[in-house]
This record gives structure tokens, C-alpha cells and sequence, in this order.
């Protein structure tokens, strides 16, 4: 079955976890796929979903959530997820 549908929130998480832990700031934590998808999950988790059915649809939802202030608010969360996962990692 094809989806029809995205959430334009997962789209811009999945970004913005891989620009981040691949900066400066974060270094030392482990950028393994388990890692990085635990924190992207649990970030998902803490945040509003914003589904969308067309692409013009997911362009504007992309520039409202990709905004200044919501980047702010968007990656507090997954900086706090990279600091939960970071401390209770699921791999040996």
C-alpha cells in the first residue's frame, strides 16, 4: 500500500538531529543508527505531528515549522533527547 501522506515534523526532526550531532556542541555522544534513531523517536514523541497530503501542502508547513522561533522550540527537544539518550543508550 502507497502512503499518501507525511508528517512534515519527521521530515525536518530527521535534519535537524543529524546537523546537530554532527556539530561542535555534541562531539563526544555516539552517532551510531540505533542512537540516532532513538533520539529522533523520542523527539517525534515530544513534539507535534503535522501531516500533509500534497506537496505544496509540505512546503508550507516546512517554512511555518522551519522558522526561527520553531527551530528554537523544535530543537530544545531534541537536544534534550540527545542528553536522554546520550546517558541511556540502548547498545552495549
Amino acid at each position: 500500500m502507497e502512503r499518501n501522506y507525511i508528517n512534515v515534523m519527521e521530515e525536518l526532526v530527521e535534519s535537524l538531529v543529524t546537523f546537530l550531532l554532527f556539530s561542535p556542541d555534541f562531539q563526544l555522544f555516539c552517532k551510531c543508527q540505533k542512537c540516532r534513531t532513538d533520539i529522533v523517536a523520542y523527539s517525534l514523541n515530544n513534539l507535534p505531528h503535522h501531516y500533509v497530503t500534497t506537496e505544496e501542502g509540505r512546503k508550507d508547513i516546512f517554512d511555518h515549522l522551519n522558522s526561527e522561533v520553531n527551530r528554537k522550540w523544535i530543537n530544545k527537544r531534541i537536544i534534550s533527547a540527545i542528553y536522554l539518550v546520550g546517558q541511556y543508550p540502548k547498545h552495549s
